[in-house]
């Protein structure tokens, strides 16, 4: 029998002169914010580039909707953001989308 599991989904762009910077930030803001909540049960951060821009696009796994709202609060379906974000991002997602999983392998 398979564990109930929420996938929940994010993106941002930023210049792709401010890529790295951006990733690096990531590394010491969201990384942390999302895998120390309990409940989390992963993340994947990830980075395409493309043209003058990158997209990054965040992956997390959530065991139950209540360890979701310890992480994004009362109104899952809005996306957090850390206090740098606006001098990275030129263009972001204000909300986030959640699946859940069915199958899994």
């Amino acid at each position: 029998m398979m564990v109930p599991m929420i996938v929940r989904t994010w993106r941002g762009w930023t210049h792709a002169a401010d890529a790295e910077a951006y990733e690096s930030y990531l590394m010491s803001t969201g990384f942390p914010g999302y895998t120390a909540t309990p409940g989390n049960k992963g993340v994947q951060f990830t980075r395409r580039d493309a043209g003058d821009r990158a997209e990054f696009f965040l992956i997390s796994l959530w065991e139950s909707w209540d360890a979701v709202r310890a992480f994004a609060g009362e109104d899952p379906g809005k996306a957090v953001f850390y206090p740098e974000d606006e001098a990275y991002l030129v263009d972001r997602e204000l909300t986030v989308d959640h699946y859940e999983v069915f199958a899994s392998a």
